[in-house]
């Protein structure tokens, strides 16, 4: 069975930064692409940034470019999301989820529990 656990939540000022985790277990994590998504309340989850299996290609959603950093340590079975430069409108519930193909392009069938991310203003 596929868990994915997250950490790294808290509370922030804007401007700030903050480095989600996830930590994987129950199958071979270095041969499938890993995604964060969020949800704010009151509103639909969406894509943030994915990472394919070999952590060489990445892709953001247009309201994090430039200031968010996806990668992953497979030796650890750990995916990362560095945060910078964080605005008030990031606020949301962060997830990890994990794909069921090598690259972005299959589906996300794998969701941790979430962790909290709040930027105060």
């Amino acid at each position: 069975q596929v868990q994915l656990v997250e950490s790294g939540g808290g509370l922030v000022q804007a401007g700030g930064s903050l480095r989600l985790s996830c930590a994987a277990s129950g199958r071979t994590f270095s041969s499938y692409a890993m995604g964060w998504f969020r949800q704010a309340p009151g509103k639909k989850r969406e894509f943030v940034a994915a990472i394919d299996w070999s952590g060489v290609s990445t892709n953001y959603a247009d309201s994090v470019k430039g200031r968010f950093i996806i990668s992953r340590d497979n030796a650890k079975n750990t995916v990362y999301l560095q945060m910078n430069r964080l605005k008030p409108e990031d606020t949301a519930v962060y997830y990890c989820a994990g794909s069921t193909g090598p690259t972005s392009q299959y589906d996300y069938n794998y969701w941790g529990q979430g962790t909290q991310v709040t930027v105060s203003s």
